[in-house]
């Protein structure tokens, strides 16, 4: 059975129960988190969140520039008040720089993604910090936008706090 057929298998099943589709569009905890897309974090998890609570982002590191327009919606159309930058100890992100990933693309593509800025980053704390002040200093994220910067130890399973206000 391939994967795709495992999904809509498991999906028929999860649909059975649903019983969540009078959940209003806005999150109930009027919270956005934006975390890494890595395969160990679940986010619901991690938060304690169910079904509604939160909007949850997700792209390769969680990087707040990558981020900016699904976050701008959060706020500006569905109300969201809170935005929590999440990132993660042992992240892929840590181990690349552009030049890295440019070579690989033209070796295996052939193509040039040299304008591509892929935002690795060498410091997990530090870039946690970055993005959060790239976040506060962001003309389209109002300054009554309360941010919070974490990181995800994938060891432990806990949030160390950075940033914190």
């Amino acid at each position: 059975m391939s994967v795709n057929s495992e999904f809509q298998a498991a999906n028929q099943v999860y649909a059975e129960s649903w019983t969540k589709g009078q959940l209003p569009l806005p999150p109930a905890r009027n919270v956005a988190i934006l975390t890494c897309m890595d395969a160990r974090i679940v986010p619901a998890r991690v938060f304690g969140l169910k079904e509604g609570d939160a909007h949850v982002i997700r792209n390769a590191g969680g990087r707040a520039p990558d981020a900016i327009r699904s976050l701008v919606i959060s706020q500006q159309l569905l109300g969201t008040d809170t935005i929590i930058v999440a990132q993660h100890t042992d992240c892929g992100m840590l181990t690349f720089e552009n030049k890295d990933i440019h070579a690989v693309i033209h070796k295996n593509l052939g193509a040039d993604a040299t304008h591509i800025d892929f935002l690795s980053f060498p410091n997990l704390e530090q870039n946690v910090r970055d993005d959060v002040s790239f976040l506060r200093n962001h003309p389209l994220i109002p300054k009554s936008i309360n941010i919070y910067g974490y990181v995800f130890d994938v060891a432990t399973g806990r949030l160390n706090a950075i940033n914190e206000e």
